[in-house]
């Protein structure tokens, strides 16, 4: 939000599962991830606190938990996901499942079926004092 730096998304795709592919499995990757394909199994990006990007795109089925830093929907998702970064849901993202981001930006036909939680920075504590009575 206001005041935070964050860090840029992945520039790049690395790596692509297309469309007519199907894997079932956990996934892990660095840098760039694209799927057009399905997975059946947990999704994560980002080694060592590094930042990775996955992009999920408009044909594309993910039923397991995501987890990675840079997030960009515009498929399914069935499960949970956790988006340390930046999480964006395109026009055609169908999130079912418990979302935790820092930033979010959701654009307009995005449907979620579970809770939005932020996970920002913690609040400061503000100590309230009682003004002094003449």
């Amino acid at each position: 939000m206001f005041g935070k730096k964050s860090s840029k998304p992945q520039g790049r795709i690395d790596s692509l599962i297309g469309a007519g592919t199907s894997l079932v499995g956990d996934v892990t990757f660095s840098g760039g991830l694209r799927v057009d394909g399905e997975i059946r199994g947990n999704v994560r990006g980002g080694a060592d606190g590094q930042a990775a990007t996955l992009v999920i795109s408009e044909h594309a089925r993910i039923e397991g938990e995501i987890s990675v830093s840079h997030l960009v929907v515009n498929g399914t998702v069935i499960g949970p996901v956790h988006s340390s970064d930046f999480l964006e849901l395109q026009t055609r993202a169908k999130v079912t499942g418990d979302v935790e981001y820092s930033t979010i930006e959701m654009h307009l036909g995005a449907v979620v079926q579970g809770r939005l939680v932020h996970q920002g920075l913690p609040a400061k504590a503000v100590e309230l004092k009682l003004a002094a009575s003449n």
